[in-house]
């Protein structure tokens, strides 16, 4: 048999669009779509992190408390990739840049199409 798999957390996050929402997060790197069963869901992965998304048509972006953080391995490398397909920074959608925080982690924003912010971020070595 193959290797166990481990506990994780998925984030299942609105979208007024799921065909908009593939698209984008297909530019960021991310692969996956609609799921097959149900075009109202998607499932995109990019490395080892996995989203879900739920159509959620009468969602306001600029009223969505949506969120999750992911915790990555190399915070500069994704916030990279991610730079590849330009965002600006403020509005929605939008990226920051990583900055070390005092909390100990190194850690950028980005805010998708719908208003769900994702916070993606690294542990900080001493």
């Amino acid at each position: 048999m193959g290797q166990p798999i481990p506990d994780l957390a998925i984030p299942i996050l609105p979208s007024r669009s799921i065909s908009a929402t593939v698209a984008f997060y297909q530019r960021l790197g991310f692969e996956g779509g609609a799921h097959a069963l149900d075009p109202a869901y998607a499932i995109l992965r990019r490395g080892a992190v996995e989203i879900h998304f739920f159509a959620h048509p009468g969602l306001v972006p600029a009223e969505s408390s949506a969120g999750c953080y992911l915790r990555v391995q190399e915070v500069d490398s994704i916030h990279r990739a991610f730079a590849a397909s330009p965002l600006p920074s403020h509005g929605i959608p939008r990226m920051d840049t990583p900055q070390d925080k005092p909390w100990g982690l190194r850690e950028f924003a980005l805010v998708d199409l719908d208003g769900n912010l994702l916070r993606v971020g690294q542990v900080l070595t001493p």
